[in-house]
């Protein structure tokens, strides 16, 4: 499975909640998360995303320590069931 493949299992995920995945970019701020995401009520969360068993770069860590320290939750994906939990814990929906 790549990376890809992660990336639009968690767009059709959060989309079925309502919610919204946007491809996060921010020039001059190399190594910021791949996804804002928004969910109903309020709820906003960054993830990176990964190939299983891929770890984020140094400079990765560093923009998501960064944003973690701002108060907004940041969250390591590299598989579908890491997506399902980060749907669970931040949109409070139980994957039937």
């Amino acid at each position: 499975m790549r990376e890809r493949d992660i990336e639009k299992y968690l767009r059709e995920q959060v989309k079925a909640t309502g919610g919204q995945a946007y491809k996060f970019t921010s020039p001059g701020n190399a190594g910021v998360p791949d996804r804002l995401v928004l969910f109903p009520g309020g709820k906003i969360a960054f993830a990176e995303l990964k190939a299983p068993g891929k770890k984020p770069t140094a400079l990765q860590l560093v923009q998501c320590k960064k944003i973690r320290d701002l108060g907004f939750p940041v969250e390591i994906i590299d598989s579908k069931a890491e997506v399902d939990g980060f749907i669970r814990q931040y949109a409070g929906v139980k994957k039937q």
